[in-house]
Formats: C-alpha cells, structure tokens, sequence
C-alpha cells in the first residue's frame, strides 16, 4: 500500500484507522509472536506521529512522544468494543540511539517480540541487525516537503493494501 499524507493530522489518522484494522483481524488470529511494525524514514518523517495516531487507535490515552533518549515505553491497551482484546501492550521502541547489539539485548527486546500478546512498534529499525527480529509489516516514511509524506506499507517485503488488515 502506498498513500501520501498531505498533514501531521493525515499521517496520525492513518496510524489511528491502522490500528483499528489490525485488533479487528488479529483478534481472531493468535499468532506466535508479537505483531512487529517496523518504521523507516529520515528525521521527521512522521514516523513518531504515525506512532500517536496508532496508540490512539488502539483506545490508549494521553501523550505518546517519541522515546529517543528512555529508548522504550510501554503502553497497555484497553478493552476495545465492550470486549477483551487480545493484545495487552503497545511497545514503542526508538533505536535512533542504539549502537550495539549489546543494547538491544539489554532491553529484553528478545522476549518482548516472543510474546503475541505484543504490538511492537520500532523506529529506526535499519539501525538494529538482529536476526531473530522478523518484522510483520514495514511501513517507510518519505519527506516529500514539510507537510507531505508518502508512506509505503509492506509485508514480508511485499507491498500490502491496507483492506487485508
């Protein structure tokens, strides 16, 4: 899938109606890992706004910022639609800081994507080389100009649309 955001408040709410597909079908498939987002895309490309409109989507409230220097924050997701979900945590990792193997292990990443009770977001994936981590969907962030970006959707390396999720 490829779709071209014209605002801060496009790319929050194509994260947000995201989110929404993905506890809507994942809610019938249990897999056996976390729900893994990888992110890529230049300094302010819109992945830490994309991230926002994501965790609202998925009913959590209050400010989500971009955790560059605490490198993880853990977010639990509600109840969504008057009933359970089957995801419990929202993990949003920023690895702009990482710069070894050693740190990314230290996170407990390793067990964090093992569970797929998880949805683990991580931007600035290209800077971990990790290879137990698989990533279920990559999203690319491109700069078009200070408004404008084109997001490019991928699964397993192939182009998705967004209605399988």
């Amino acid at each position: 899938m490829e779709r071209i955001t014209k605002s801060a408040s496009e790319t929050k709410r194509l994260g947000e109606d995201f989110a929404k597909r993905i506890i809507n079908k994942k809610y019938k498939k249990r897999d056996k890992k976390a729900f893994v987002i990888c992110l890529k895309g230049d300094l302010g490309g819109g992945k830490t706004t994309f991230v926002q409109g994501f965790a609202k989507g998925l009913g959590i409230e209050g400010k989500v910022l971009s955790p560059t220097f605490v490198i993880m924050k853990k977010f639990s997701i509600p109840c969504i639609r008057e009933k359970e979900s089957f995801y419990r945590y929202l993990y949003h990792i920023d690895c702009y800081r990482i710069d070894s193997s050693k740190e990314v292990n230290s996170l407990g990443l390793k067990e964090i994507v093992s569970d797929p009770q998880n949805i683990v977001i991580i931007e600035w994936v290209d800077r971990i080389k990790e290879e137990w981590l698989s990533c279920t969907l990559s999203i690319q962030f491109h700069f078009i100009d200070e408004k404008t970006r084109r997001v490019i959707i991928k699964e397993n390396g192939k182009t998705k649309n967004l209605s399988c999720y």
